[in-house]
Parts: C-alpha cells; sequence; structure tokens
C-alpha cells in the first residue's frame, strides 16, 4: 500500500488545473468519480461493495485523510489498487493535489478511480478536483435536513446516494423529503437511496456508474 503526502494547490486557478486533467483522464478513458460527504457517513463502506459487486472492472481508489491508513487497508484488502493521500491538514482535495495522487496511482492502470475526498460538507464542494463525476453520500442518521444546511454539495454533485437505508426504521428521516430537497437545489441530480450492508438499491446505483464510464470512454 502506497502512501503519498500532498500540498494545496499555489496555482492561480484551480479551475484551470481540474479542467486540465479531466481533459487528461477523458483523452486516457479513465473515469475519477469524486467522491464526497461528512466523515462517518460510509464511503469507505460502500466503496467496498461496489468492488465486491465488479470483480470485472478495475477499480483504483485514492483515500484522503489528515491522517492514518486505515481506509487504504481496507480497499487494499479487497483485492482493489489504493493508495493513501494525506492532505497535511487540508479539509479538502483541489485539483493539483487529485493530480499528484492521480500520477501516484498510474502503474495500476485501473478504468474506474475513486476519490474518497476528506469527510466534511464545506471544503470538498467549493474545490473541483477534476473529477467526470461527483458523487454525495448522505446517511440516514444524519438527517433529512442536511439540503438546506449545506446547499452547495448537493447543487455540485451529479449522484447522491442515500446510504444506510436498512435504518430508516431507526431515525427520524423522512426519505420522499430529503429527495425533495435535494430535487429543488439540484433537479438534475440522480438519486439512490441504498445500503450496502443488505445490497438494497445497489445494483441500480452500480449500473449508473457503469454507465457514466462506458459514456466516458465513448466520447474521447
Amino acid at each position: 500500500m502506497k502512501l503519498i503526502t500532498v500540498n494545496a494547490s499555489v496555482t492561480a486557478s484551480n479551475d484551470r488545473d481540474a479542467e486540465a486533467l479531466r481533459q487528461r483522464l477523458r483523452a486516457q478513458g479513465k473515469l475519477l468519480v469524486n467522491v464526497m460527504s461528512s466523515a462517518g457517513s460510509g464511503k469507505t463502506t460502500l466503496l467496498s461493495s461496489i468492488i465486491r459487486d465488479l470483480p470485472d472492472v478495475k477499480i483504483g481508489v485514492m483515500e484522503a485523510d489528515i491522517a492514518s491508513s486505515v481506509d487504504a487497508e481496507r480497499i487494499e484488502a479487497l483485492g482493489a489498487r489504493a493508495i493513501q493521500v494525506h492532505t497535511s491538514g487540508m479539509c479538502h482535495m483541489d485539483a493539483g493535489m487529485t493530480a499528484a495522487a492521480f500520477d501516484a496511482m498510474q502503474a495500476h492502470d485501473a478504468d474506474l478511480y475513486f476519490l474518497e475526498n476528506v469527510g466534511n460538507l464545506i471544503c470538498p464542494a467549493e474545490y473541483d478536483t477534476g473529477a467526470g463525476l461527483n458523487l454525495m453520500i448522505l446517511s440516514v442518521p444524519e438527517g433529512d435536513d442536511k439540503p438546506l444546511k449545506y446547499p452547495l454539495m448537493f447543487q455540485k454533485s451529479d449522484v447522491l446516494a442515500i446510504t444506510k437505508t436498512d435504518a430508516l426504521p431507526y431515525f427520524t428521516f423522512d426519505l420522499e423529503t430529503c429527495i425533495e430537497r435535494v430535487k429543488k437545489l439540484n433537479p438534475a441530480i440522480d438519486v439512490y437511496p441504498v445500503s450496502a450492508k443488505t445490497g438494497e438499491g445497489m445494483a441500480a446505483l452500480e449500473k449508473r456508474l457503469l454507465n457514466a464510464l462506458d459514456q466516458w470512454k465513448n466520447n474521447r
């Protein structure tokens, strides 16, 4: 398992760096999915389920954290390619940091890459990483009011996975109300209620990711 440390980009335009990385990934037919959520929402658990369900897809995972390597170790234990990225205290990944992490993964030669961004609902939404798809995770225990409190995160995301749906009987979480709030912020977002524990809804989410990968490769 490889571990790298990256620092925030000092370039004048993160958007310029992000677009350059996105075009580079498109030319290579590699889709990068930026996974954003609060800490403890189940990002690594969801990615682990996807890896197990898609054994024929070459997957690479960049695990961004302020410290530790526990998430990358979990991913590697499943046979996937993974590196741990330490952000030197930064609460997000930007395009320059993401490009450095991607360069460190080049020897792995995957087709579908996931960037598990640092866990919070504020900073990651403000920085374009160069990803071709932004996937947000909202877990049932967090509450259905998060779209009201953190609107930018939902507005910037292409796909929303509402995770831990197996816990719905135990929490005050109105699924329909949550989806309605999300759609008001971002009518184009695709929403998938899922449970990585039971497998409920995972096939639909995984199909969405595979379709995105196919489109990415076909539009080079």
